[in-house]
C-alpha cells in the first residue's frame, strides 16, 4: 500500500476513538530528565507528550508520522495540555527527517511492520541515535510468510500485520544495522490473523557507546 493511501486512511482515523497501536514500548523505555526522545509512528502524540512531561523542559520529544491528520491532532493535543518541549514532524520511516546522532531514545508501537523496507528503517534509527542511545520497539512478526492477498488489503494493513515478517528476519535486520544488547522484553503467544499465525513482541537494543564502523 502506497504512502498516499496510508496517509489518507490514518488521517481519517485521527479523530476516531479506536486504538491504533499494539504493545507498550513506552512502559519499558524509561526516558530520563533532559533526554531527546523520538516516537516513530506517533499517531495522536500521546506517548510523545508523556515522554515530554517525564524528560522536563531541558529535554525534547519528537513525534514522527506519515499522516497529516495524525500530526495535526498531535499538535492540538500538545497545545491543549500546554506541553511545549515537543515537535511533530511528517516523515517516512525509511528516511527520517531528523539529524544524525540526535536521540537518546527511540520508541515505536506497531508501526515498523508497515514499512516495505525495514532494513532502511533500522539503519535510520541507528543513524539518529547518539552513541550509547537505545530503542524500545513494539511490533508484530509473522510465523509464516504473509499471503500476497493480504499485503495490500486495507483491513489487514490497518490491523498492523499485513506487512509483518518472520521473527528471525526481523532480528537479523536489527543486528545488521549495528545494534548491540538486543533482547526481547515481552512476547505474546501466537494468534491467528487471516490465514497465518502472528505474534507481538517488544524489543530493546543499543547503539554502542564506543566507536564503530557505522558511526
Amino acid at each position: 500500500m502506497d504512502t498516499s493511501t496510508i496517509n489518507e486512511r490514518y488521517s481519517k482515523l485521527a479523530e476516531d476513538t479506536c486504538c491504533l497501536s499494539c504493545g507498550g514500548a513506552i512502559n519499558y523505555s524509561e526516558p530520563q530528565l533532559g533526554e531527546v526522545c523520538v516516537d516513530l509512528g506517533c499517531g495522536r502524540g500521546n506517548d510523545v507528550i508523556r515522554m515530554a512531561q517525564i524528560i522536563g523542559d531541558k529535554g525534547l520529544a519528537y513525534g514522527l508520522d506519515i499522516s497529516d491528520g495524525m500530526i495535526e491532532k498531535a499538535q492540538r493535543n500538545a497545545a491543549k495540555l500546554e506541553v511545549k518541549n515537543v515537535q511533530f514532524i511528517k516523515s517516512e520511516l525509511e528516511s527520517l527527517k531528523l539529524p544524525s546522532n540526535i536521540a537518546d531514545l527511540v520508541i515505536s508501537n506497531c508501526t515498523i511492520n508497515h514499512a516495505s523496507d525495514k532494513k532502511s528503517v533500522f539503519d535510520e534509527i541507528y543513524r539518529i541515535l547518539k552513541k550509547g542511545g537505545r530503542f524500545v520497539i513494539s511490533d508484530i512478526y509473522s510465523l509464516e510468510d504473509v499471503p500476497e492477498e493480504y499485503k495490500n488489503d486495507p483491513v489487514a494493513v490497518s490491523e498492523c500485520w499485513a506487512g509483518s515478517i518472520k521473527k528471525y528476519d526481523y532480528l537479523n535486520i536489527i543486528s545488521d544495522a549495528g545494534f548491540s544488547d538486543v533482547k526481547i522484553l515481552e512476547e505474546s503467544q501466537p494468534y491467528i490473523k487471516g490465514k497465518i499465525e502472528i505474534s507481538s513482541f517488544t524489543i530493546f537494543g543499543k547503539k554502542a557507546a564506543c566507536c564503530s564502523c557505522k558511526g
